[in-house]
C-alpha cells in the first residue's frame, strides 16, 4: 500500500506511485483477481496469438531466434499459453520473455524468461495486453472560463481538485489528439501512453508489435474521460492508495506508427470463430460436440461487439511486416 499520509498530486504521480510504487497494485496484486481480460477468458486468444507468432516468423524467414515479448505480463499466463500452442519446430526457436514488475510467480514455465525491461534488438512479435491502459497519464480539465487546467488528486480518498493551467508538449497533445474540451469536461492526456508505445515498438529490430485496449479516436473522445478503478471484479471510484487497479480508454490513434483494427476483426482472422458445431455431431460424437460447443461460447465472447471484441489491436509493424498486420485489418 502506498503511504497513507495525505498528498495532492498530478494524477500521472498519483498512478504511478499507486500502481507501481513500492507495495503498488501491480507489483502486489495478482490481476486476475481482480478483472479478467481475454487471456484469461479462453485458451483461444494464446491460440490465436501463436497463430499470430507463426506469421511473424514466416514473414522474417524462420529465423534462429524468435522473440516473443508479453508485455505487463501478469502472471505470465498468456506467454505460457502461447508456448503451449506452439508447432514443435517454431517452439524449438522461441525465447519467450514476459515484461512484469511483480517478482516472478511460481511454477512458470521455465521457458519464460521473467524481465523488467523488454528485450531490445530482437526479431519477432511484442504483445501488449491491456498494458497502454495502466500507463500512467494526467488528466486536464476545462474550468468554467474555458482554461484547460491539470486536475490533481489526493492519495488519501480520491478528492480533485484543479492545479496549473497546461501547457508545453502536454498542450500541443491536446491540440491534436483531443482539441474539444467543454468548461467542466475533461480529458486524459495520452502523451505519455504515445511515448511508452514508441519506446516498446522500438526495441523491436524486425517484427510487429500489438498493443490491445479498450480506447477511442478523435471523432468519439469520452467527453468527461473514461479513468476508473477495479477491485476484486467491480468497478470503483479511482482512488490512488494502492488498492485498486487504475484504468483509462487509450487514445489508439495518437499511438505512433499504430493501425487500430476491432479485436474482433483481429481474431476471426486468425481463426478464432464462433460458428455452432454442427447438430449431428452431437449424435455421432457427443463429447466432441460438448467441447466444439463450448469453443464456440468462448469465441463469441471475445469477439462480440457488446463483449471483448469490442478492444481495440494496435498494429505497428517494421516493413517486412506491413503484409502480415494488413491481414488483420
Amino acid at each position: 500500500m502506498t503511504s497513507p499520509t495525505p498528498q495532492w498530486l498530478p494524477w500521472r504521480t498519483a498512478m504511478q506511485q499507486a500502481l507501481y510504487g513500492s507495495g503498488g497494485f501491480f507489483t502486489r496484486e495478482r490481476p486476475a483477481d481482480h478483472f479478467s481480460t481475454s487471456v484469461h477468458v479462453s485458451p483461444l486468444y494464446a491460440r490465436a496469438v501463436a497463430e499470430l507468432l507463426c506469421r511473424v516468423d514466416s514473414a522474417l524467414g524462420h529465423p534462429a531466434d524468435l522473440v516473443f515479448t508479453d508485455m505487463a505480463a501478469g502472471r505470465g499466463e498468456l506467454c505460457a499459453g502461447v508456448l503451449d500452442a506452439l508447432p514443435s519446430s517454431v517452439a524449438a526457436r522461441v525465447r519467450a520473455y514476459a515484461v512484469e514488475l511483480a517478482p516472478r510467480p511460481a511454477g512458470l514455465d521455465p521457458r519464460v524468461t521473467w524481465t523488467a525491461q523488454p528485450p531490445d534488438g530482437v526479431r519477432g512479435l511484442l504483445f501488449a495486453n491491456e498494458w497502454l491502459d495502466n500507463v500512467p497519464l494526467d488528466v486536464a480539465e476545462a474550468d468554467e472560463d474555458g482554461a484547460v487546467r491539470y486536475v490533481e488528486v489526493s492519495t488519501a480518498d480520491g478528492a480533485e481538485r484543479l492545479g496549473a493551467q497546461v501547457g508545453g508538449a502536454d498542450l500541443r497533445w491536446l491540440r491534436r489528439w483531443w482539441p474539444r474540451i467543454p468548461p467542466g469536461g475533461r480529458a486524459e492526456i495520452g502523451r505519455t501512453r504515445d511515448e511508452a508505445w514508441a519506446a516498446a515498438a522500438g526495441t523491436l529490430a524486425d517484427g510487429l508489435a500489438v498493443a490491445v485496449d479498450y480506447s477511442h479516436e478523435l471523432a468519439r473522445r469520452p467527453e468527461y474521460g473514461t479513468l476508473t478503478g477495479y477491485r476484486a471484479g467491480r468497478q470503483v471510484p479511482p482512488v490512488p492508495d494502492g488498492s485498486c487497479d487504475l484504468t483509462a480508454h487509450v487514445a489508439a490513434d495518437s499511438l505512433p506508427g499504430a493501425t487500430p483494427v476491432p479485436q474482433r476483426t483481429a481474431l476471426r482472422a486468425l481463426g478464432v470463430t464462433a460458428a455452432r458445431p454442427p447438430l449431428s455431431l452431437a449424435t455421432t460424437a457427443p463429447a466432441a460436440y460438448v467441447q466444439a460447443l463450448a469453443a464456440a461460447t468462448q469465441a463469441a465472447t471475445l469477439t462480440s461487439p457488446s463483449a471483448l471484441g469490442t478492444f481495440t489491436w494496435s498494429l505497428t509493424p517494421t516493413p517486412p511486416l506491413a503484409a502480415v498486420a494488413s491481414a488483420l485489418t
